[in-house]
């Protein structure tokens, strides 16, 4: 526990007299040391409950570098676990956007910070396929990062402007895609993005041709899509739904062999006759390489403990997503998986960077 000092100043009666002989201390009822004690345990129950209990970590502001600008799925997330974090532990989680290059900008940023625990890194499942795509990355994220803890899943959707394209259901959609090949195209997140490659999987999955349009993040993606200039997006439910129920934009297949809690008439990719199109996008944290283990800890108990705050969950459930808690080596693995699952997607699609 953190000590902490008692703010002001003991009154006249509380401080000790001369005139008090030891004997008459340990005899008397009101004796200084047993009214401190009492003072500042009535201090203590008056703390907040996030001070009481709190580690060595964090002692000042923590910066969390997300690789996407504000607006995107990345963001959808960090933006309420900062919040959670720092009513739980009272120091500040500083969100700090630095987009470009399907998110490997912020991961070469991240990789490079002191790793002293105060410079956090959130990426997710883009960072598993820029290996494929990216082959001059100057960061490894197997051997760069310290994986600390998975905090969101959510699935892909395919999601059109319902102004701008004329398919009501994702059948119709398909028609138009394979009457027109070329013709339609689709935005994503970036080059080398779990968007980017959730198109590519479709292609082939549905043997049609749509034009890849890159952005520099799921925001500015969407921000398109939403003002027409693109045909449709395979987005992250995090960054979509929001938009979804402002019927913005229609969402017409939600990826997977079964629908989303959140979106319950959105029909599933199995349903449509796609049952090998299960594409997520999920969202970890991670650390510089060399983090002390004991801060490791510190930092995996504190981003659980908000992950799982009320107010947390209600975000999470809105946007379709769940909190999977896996940590450290189970996170490691489940990385090096996805690094090598993906690399297949790369190399059957032919996908390069545009």
């Amino acid at each position: 526990m953190r000590s902490f000092s008692l703010s002001g100043h003991l009154n006249s009666r509380d401080a000790p007299q001369k005139s008090r002989t030891p004997q008459a201390t340990e005899q008397g009822g009101d004796s200084f040391i047993t009214r401190r004690q009492a003072i500042l345990g009535a201090a203590a129950v008056a703390l907040p409950l996030g001070a009481i209990g709190q580690s060595a970590w964090p002692s000042k502001a923590v910066t969390l570098v997300v690789p996407f600008p504000a607006g995107g799925g990345t963001d959808a997330f960090a933006r309420p676990l900062s919040a959670q974090f720092s009513r739980l532990t009272g120091k500040t989680l500083v969100i700090d956007n630095r987009g470009g290059a399907g998110g490997t900008v912020g991961a070469s940023i991240a990789a490079k910070a002191p790793a002293d625990g105060y410079t956090l890194f959130m990426g997710g499942a883009h960072h598993m396929i820029a290996p494929s795509m990216y082959p001059k990355l100057d960061y490894d994220i197997e051997k760069d990062f310290v994986p600390l803890i998975q905090v969101a899943s959510v699935p892909q959707v395919l999601v059109v402007n319902p102004k701008h394209t004329t398919a009501a259901t994702f059948k119709e959609l398909l028609a138009q895609i394979k009457k027109s090949p070329g013709k339609m195209n689709y935005a994503s997140a970036g080059a080398g993005s779990v968007h980017h490659l959730a198109g590519e999987l479709f292609k082939i999955q549905t043997k049609t041709f749509i034009t890849h349009i890159p952005y520099r993040g799921a925001g500015p993606a969407l921000l398109d899509l939403i003002a027409g200039n693109v045909d449709m997006n395979f987005d992250g439910l995090g960054s979509s739904a929001a938009h979804i129920k402002a019927g913005r934009i229609k969402a017409l297949m939600v990826a997977g062999k079964q629908r989303n809690p959140a979106f319950p008439d959105v029909p599933c990719a199995a349903e449509l006759g796609l049952p090998d199109y299960n594409v997520s996008t999920w969202y970890g944290i991670w650390a510089p390489k060399g983090m002390p283990a004991d801060m490791q800890k510190a930092a995996i108990e504190s981003i659980r403990k908000a992950c799982q705050a009320d107010e947390a969950k209600a975000v999470w459930a809105a946007q379709g997503a769940v909190f999977p808690d896996v940590e450290g080596p189970q996170f490691a693995t489940l990385i090096s998986s996805e690094i090598q699952r993906w690399a297949q997607v790369v190399k059957a699609s032919g996908a390069k960077l545009d």
